[in-house]
């Protein structure tokens, strides 16, 4: 979907979800509008419940929005934190 902000779809180890936010009220049998900070204010607050998650307890899921700089045209830039792991592969030659 062109204009769509996606977290998440840019690479694989990006967040896919970001919050928790406070549902507002239920629109459709299938949509909810959310509470969203002023940070956001470009993302349209109506969310497909495919969208969303339930919030869970684990703070490691959670991923704050201070965390994420969303610019003007609903993009943001990937920026690794460090290297986990590395391989060495040894050829024939």
């Amino acid at each position: 979907m062109k204009g769509v902000m996606r977290f998440g779809k840019k690479g694989k180890l990006s967040p896919r979800y970001i919050g928790p936010y406070k549902v507002i009220r239920r629109i459709g049998q299938v949509v909810y509008e959310l509470e969203l900070p002023q940070r956001l204010s470009t993302v349209h607050p109506v969310f497909h419940v495919s969208m969303l998650r339930k919030c869970v307890g684990d703070p490691s899921r959670i991923t704050l929005t201070e965390d994420i700089q969303v610019t003007r045209d609903l993009t943001y830039e990937e920026v690794p934190i460090g290297i986990l792991d590395r391989q060495v592969r040894k050829l024939r030659n």
